[in-house]
């Protein structure tokens, strides 16, 4: 068993992305956006995301639709949907976010955006097959 104090930890982190978890069928990363940041135009299309918002202020978009979040908001992102999540506000937007199945390397840990960009590009973030 592993537990995690999912709002202490994802407020104590300053990188982009860092994944906390992954099981055979989901997995658990905390996500932190600078002011004026987005996580960027994106579609998943195997995989289901939540997001759970824990502090600062933002935008969600999904399938074109444009929603409000922050503390205790909750995103649910179908799989095949086309998605951005922009910090609106001027703290960091701290967020978790859950996948299924698991959408990132097993130790990922992106510091800033263009770090996870290269990565992602270069093929060096794959989640684990099978």
């Amino acid at each position: 068993m592993e537990i995690f104090e999912i709002a202490s930890i994802a407020e104590q982190s300053a990188d982009f992305r860092r994944e906390l978890w992954t099981g055979k069928h989901s997995q658990l990363v905390v996500m932190t956006l600078k002011p004026g940041e987005d996580i960027g135009l994106e579609v998943h299309p195997d995989n289901d995301q939540l997001l759970t918002f824990l502090s600062g202020t933002g935008e969600a978009l999904v399938d074109g639709e444009k929603r409000a979040v922050g503390p205790g908001t909750l995103v649910a992102v179908p799989a095949g949907a086309e998605h951005n999540f922009t910090n609106t506000g001027p703290l960091p937007l701290v967020l978790y976010t859950v996948y299924g199945p698991p959408d990132h390397a097993p130790g990922t840990v992106h510091r800033t955006k263009e770090e996870a960009e290269a990565a992602e590009a270069a093929g060096e973030d794959e989640p684990p097959r099978g």
